[in-house]
């Protein structure tokens, strides 16, 4: 591979890489709600950066090796602990990514950054008041429980940005029990 074309497709590489964390969900609702403090944004724009460096300086990552980095960033930098599934997804995103660039597939790298960019998510999270009774007022134990919305932007996403509706899935009262665990039930 010729200097030139390795500098275009590792900054390709670059790209994609920020349009997967760009897609991610998690991430885009920590920036949104300032889960990183004031510069929630210039560190989501720095973690890409980080997951690229940390592409190239490690050779032969595994998946699992990946998630746990993109958790202890996001734990890290964001103080969010990423539950949602998401985790292993991303993280097989971004590893499939670094090898066509390992192999110098710069057309598989372009579509999955576009495929990525086209099914992108914009994701709303409120957080949800339950009336709960407390013996005490600490709010240090206390967990602020988050509702989140995905919407499309207008794109074709194949079911990957669900609308909510009325058969979205709510948590009742009752379901939570007294030390703050939910109890999740299956639709019939």
């Amino acid at each position: 591979m010729m200097a030139g074309a390795a500098e275009d497709s590792r900054a390709l590489f670059g790209v994609a890489v920020r349009a997967a964390l760009e897609a991610w969900p998690a991430l885009q609702i920590a920036v949104e709600n300032g889960f990183g403090g004031v510069h929630s944004q210039e560190k989501a724009e720095w973690l890409g950066g980080a997951v690229e460096e940390y592409f190239f300086r490690n050779a032969d990552l595994e998946l699992d090796e990946v998630e746990d980095f993109l958790g202890e960033l996001m734990t890290n930098e964001f103080d969010t602990v990423v539950e949602d599934g998401s985790l292993p997804q991303v993280s097989q995103q971004l590893q499939t990514m670094f090898h066509h660039f390992e192999r110098g597939d710069r057309a598989a790298l372009k579509e999955m950054a576009s495929l990525i960019t086209q099914r992108k998510c914009k994701v709303r999270a409120t957080a949800l008041t339950t009336a709960r009774e407390t013996d005490e007022d600490d709010d240090a134990n206390s967990v602020e429980e988050m509702e989140v919305a995905a919407t499309n932007d207008g794109a074709a996403t194949d079911g990957v940005c669900p609308q909510p509706g009325p058969d979205s899935q709510t948590i009742k009262e009752e379901d939570i029990v007294e030390d703050g665990w939910t109890i999740v039930r299956r639709k019939k």
